[in-house]
């Protein structure tokens, strides 16, 4: 793959207004953002760099996606805050910092799928959702990387 990438992430949105309960599909929105990143791989493992415009922020969020394995973590630096951590078959928790307030997250990772070839690389995430102690919903992350010439 070359160091120049597109990146799609798939995946949902929630309304932090109403976490006090599983949320509906009101509070619950399919998303996708699509961006240039730059890719690297080194000492066994993919890594993803890439600015992210956050819709109700007037500040970029910096990421960084660290791929080893069954192993994805996710690194966000600006306008929200967070390091959250995929681990096939575990539960992690993570303070998930945005300029309205901390809320903890967990996230129960189900499956993590990894394809790749020369030009591209898809990843899929199947989770479950927490926040603040409660659960929020199943999830579906899908990231696809591919080479930008």
């Amino acid at each position: 793959m070359t160091k120049d990438v597109l990146i799609s992430i798939r995946g949902l949105q929630f309304d932090d207004s109403g976490l006090s309960h599983v949320a509906s599909d009101e509070e619950l929105d399919m998303i996708e953002t699509i961006c240039p990143g730059r890719y690297y791989y080194k000492n066994g493992a993919h890594y993803l760099l890439y600015e992210e415009v956050m819709e109700d922020f007037f500040e970029s969020a910096r990421s960084m996606i660290k791929l080893r394995d069954k192993d994805f973590t996710l690194i966000k630096k600006g306008a929200v805050n967070a390091q959250m951590v995929f681990s096939e078959g575990k539960k992690t928790m993570t303070d998930y910092q945005t300029p309205l307030g901390n809320i903890l997250i967990a996230l129960d990772t189900k499956k993590i799928e990894v394809h790749e070839d020369e030009d591209c690389m898809e990843i899929h995430i199947t989770y479950g959702l927490e926040a603040n102690y409660q659960f929020i919903a199943d999830c579906n992350i899908t990231i696809i990387v591919k080479s930008h010439q």
